[in-house]
């Protein structure tokens, strides 16, 4: 596991002029020799950015975005680990494929067949989960380095270039495992991670695979349900999905095979808490690993700072059949960081906050729902914006006026478009 890096050499530059920044966008001082108030104009492009849920990056090579990542001193990213919590599903199902070896063969044909739904080819987070899967399960081939994370459409006979025939052995016997189908879950509009498109796809692969489909696995929650409630519950295929949303830890009682926690709770912690202490002119590092003035405070075992790129990580757990109860209710805030901060030492400031597909079951019914929860604990007046997942515009057009807010928190349609909301703000 990676340590955390603390930012101590950032305090310095927080404090210089956003300590008491109105939400108004105005920054206010009382001038203790005149008994008279001064008031400065914080700069749009001046005031505290974080990127959250979607890592400025290239979506073709994944070379993260440094100039938007480091677009002012107050700038920073919260995320989850994408790789740890990738290896992490491709283990959970390997696991469950190991421990059900007896019964998870349906047809009897010496071969484990997996389908795979893929939210966005081009996003990082789906790239590292369809690699985790393919590293687990032995059907990953590598070009450049680099596991090929393309879908391969059908590969009923094996003969896919993007993938190759894994082996297994268990108990003595010996198991090819192969991925028969996988593909972008992408709609006519362009919106990715479309649950509904992975509805209709399980329909498809069950007509032309039947019971050679022995697991279903995807890169997310909403499509994972999508296909379970369509197609797996009642053919009782166990299916794996990322995301821990409520309705599939609830769905492991009747069959779903499991999910990963990406401790949504911790990064919407995480995606405020970085805000209040730029506005507050504190040590970045205050109710994070550092104990705060009511004692929020988080531990190295769900986080950790990469400082070279100027981002946060909560790390990721395996929900399945043995530990499902003690996830159910995924909006509640994290214990260690659920006490009030003080109005009066840390008085009310406006954040414009945009969450990139209002129509995300992740980002809808786990994420906002936390920060909403969060928002109030830290004395923070959020404008929640939901986008299309379609276009920037949709939600750049609704920023016309960002001198109105003291901080913003940014969730891109696409991971390369950052410039489209950093040109606003340098405006």
């Amino acid at each position: 596991m990676k340590k955390r890096l603390l930012a101590l050499t950032l305090a310095g530059a927080m404090v210089f002029s956003l300590a008491a920044c109105s939400s108004g966008g105005n920054n206010a001082s009382t001038d203790e020799q005149g008994g008279g108030t001064e008031t400065a104009e914080v700069a749009n492009k001046d005031k505290p950015l974080v990127w959250f849920n979607r890592q400025p990056s290239n979506s073709s090579t994944g070379e993260l975005d440094m100039t938007a990542l480091n677009f002012n001193d107050n700038t920073y990213y919260v995320g989850f680990d994408a790789n740890q919590g990738a290896e992490l599903q491709g283990t959970m199902i390997l696991d469950y494929v190991k421990a059900n070896i007896a019964t998870i063969d349906r047809n009897g044909d010496g071969i484990i067949g997996y389908v795979l739904a893929i939210g966005d080819i081009g996003h990082n987070d789906s790239i590292a989960r369809t690699r985790g899967v393919r590293a687990a399960l032995g059907t990953a081939v590598e070009k450049d380095g680099a596991i090929i994370s393309d879908p391969v459409g059908s590969n009923a006979d094996g003969s896919a270039t993007a993938v190759k025939d894994g082996s297994l052995e268990v108990d003595g016997k010996t198991y090819v495992v192969r991925e028969l189908a996988s593909q972008e879950m992408k709609n006519s509009a362009g919106a990715t991670w479309d649950a509904a498109t992975a509805g209709n796809a399980i329909g498809t692969w069950a007509s032309s695979f039947g019971d050679q489909i022995d697991i279903v696995a995807s890169n997310n929650d909403g499509m994972g349900m999508s296909m379970f409630n369509a197609w797996s519950k009642a053919n009782k295929v166990p299916t794996f999905g990322y995301d821990a949303n409520a309705d599939a830890v609830a769905a492991i009682a009747e069959g779903y095979g499991g999910t990963i926690s990406q401790h949504a709770d911790v990064q919407a912690y995480l995606t405020l808490r970085v805000l209040r202490n730029a506005l507050d002119g504190v040590d970045i590092d205050t109710g994070i690993g550092t104990a705060d003035d009511a004692g929020n405070v988080l531990t190295d075992d769900v986080y950790y700072y990469d400082e070279a790129v100027r981002s946060y990580y909560a790390l990721n757990v395996a929900v399945t059949a043995g530990n499902y109860t003690e996830f159910m209710d995924s909006t509640k805030v994290y214990e260690p960081v659920s006490n009030q901060l003080d109005a009066s030492a840390h008085p009310e400031k406006s954040v414009w906050l945009n969450i990139y597909n209002a129509a995300d079951n992740f980002l809808s019914a786990t994420y906002q729902p936390l920060l909403q929860n969060y928002d109030d604990l830290l004395n923070l007046k959020v404008e929640y914006i939901g986008g299309d997942g379609q276009t920037e515009a949709n939600i750049t057009n609704r920023l016309s006026n960002p001198s109105a807010y003291d901080a913003f928190a940014i969730n891109m349609v696409k991971t390369d478009n950052a410039a489209s909301y950093t040109a606003l703000l340098n405006q």
